[in-house]
């Protein structure tokens, strides 16, 4: 989604600079709530299948939903609402948002990785490797 006004496509506060840090990458995780949110954890090593999310996210949800009451609802974006999540969310009593097919995407976790992708791009010197990336999303 891009923001700007019309006729503003070329301005430079509407380009933005991108590094792909070939030969790897990082899976960022967040779980945010009205009134509290996880720490940010980055995952080295590119892509996620249904194993590693499963291996690596979801015992990060469980405490976070626990800790926010009986009211609490997993959202996530259903890429990975496989046989093997389903069980582990069902066995686990966590209780999650279904989305219907080819929706929208209004996780309101966007805004976050707005807000992470506009502080690594407005940084005086950017991350030249993935550590140094790692780092700065830290930071």
């Amino acid at each position: 989604m891009i923001r700007r006004e019309l006729g503003t496509r070329y301005r430079a506060p509407n380009i933005v600079e991108r590094d792909h840090y070939r030969g790897g990458g990082l899976l960022v995780w967040a779980g945010i709530a009205t009134n509290d949110r996880t720490d940010l954890y980055v995952f080295t090593g590119g892509s996620v299948r249904t194993v590693r999310y499963h291996n690596d996210i979801l015992h990060l949800v469980r405490p976070f939903i626990s800790a926010m009451g009986i009211d609490a609802i997993f959202m996530d974006d259903n890429a990975y609402r496989v046989r093997l999540v389903r069980s582990y969310l069902e066995s686990k009593t966590i209780p999650h948002m279904v989305w219907p097919a080819k929706s929208p995407d209004l996780n309101t976790i966007e805004h976050v990785r707005d807000m992470l992708e506009r502080g690594i791009a407005g940084r005086s010197v950017p991350p030249g490797a993935l550590y140094k990336l790692q780092q700065a999303l830290l930071h």
